[in-house]
């Protein structure tokens, strides 16, 4: 099975750099992945010198994800530079908008220049009416919905730690989106959906947490797994379940019925999206 890893975070001044990634790439078989960038698009690391620095000196083994500071008169300027020095993909929260006249600016330059965008946001926005308007604005551009739609926040676990709460009516309105083909959704560990157990139990498996939100479950009803793809969210999987079980955990999850589905969600998919060949 090929292993893509779609959601990482590299860097020297956050995070860790880039051969703590390539040590857990390497340790779980896991061939290639996606750099995002850290920091939310309105106040991140505006300077990709590093990212782009891992391409070369690991070609084949990374694609990189950039943000662009919308407050800059250059933003779609800087993203066509990115996008010519090897970007696949920019960032952006669901209501995240352009200055001046045309407020979809960004959206629509990703679009022209064939890039993939990466989504992150909480639930509340990835539920709104105004994403589900501008997703179908963009028929055409490949939007990838970051960390379950919002669906695994830890803002969304009530104050008992229990877990988000059924009927999970804005995780299920966010799922909608799945109707627009060109979406794609992140799962990242299931360490990100509940909270860990105040005893741990001496093996990771499918009981480890005890009763696990079917967050996933209906995620796969909506999407399907060849729209659906693993991301670590690496390094801050460590403070949860860690590299390895949050790729096991996925890997193995119920929700997923046969090989041919596990090989899409931990790989293929983002193989497709990413043009990681």
């Amino acid at each position: 099975m090929r292993i893509i890893d779609t959601h990482c975070h590299a860097g020297l001044n956050w995070f860790e750099p880039i051969e703590l990634l390539i040590h857990q790439m390497n340790l779980n078989s896991v061939e290639k992945a996606v750099l995002i960038q850290h920091g939310v698009p309105q106040s991140g690391s505006y300077d990709h010198t590093y990212l782009f620095e891992c391409i070369e000196r690991f070609p084949g083994r990374f694609s990189v994800v950039v943000i662009v500071d919308l407050t800059q008169p250059d933003a779609l300027d800087t993203l066509e530079r990115y996008a010519e020095q090897g970007a696949a993909g920019i960032r952006l929260n669901p209501s995240q908008r352009s200055q001046g006249d045309d407020p979809l600016a960004i959206w629509r330059k990703a679009d022209e220049l064939g890039l993939v965008v990466s989504s992150m946001g909480g639930v509340d926005d990835t539920s709104s009416d105004e994403f589900r308007q501008l997703v179908a604005q963009f028929p055409s551009l490949p939007i990838v919905i970051e960390h379950m739609a919002g669906g695994g926040e830890g803002a969304a676990f009530p104050a008992n730690g229990s877990g988000p709460e059924p009927p999970y009516d804005k995780f299920r309105k966010a799922l909608e989106l799945a109707q627009h083909p060109n979406t794609y959704l992140k799962v990242h560990g299931i360490g990100e959906l509940i909270r860990r157990p105040q005893a741990l139990p001496t093996r990771y498996d499918g009981d480890f947490f005890g009763p696990v939100p079917p967050l996933v479950e209906l995620a796969r009803e909506a999407f399907g797994a060849k729209r659906m793809m693993w991301g670590s969210d690496y390094p801050p999987v460590s403070q949860r379940e860690g590299y390895r079980n949050a790729l096991q955990g996925l890997m193995n999850h119920p929700a997923f019925d046969s090989q041919e589905e596990r090989e899409w969600v931990m790989g293929k998919t983002a193989q497709s999206v990413f043009n990681l060949e």
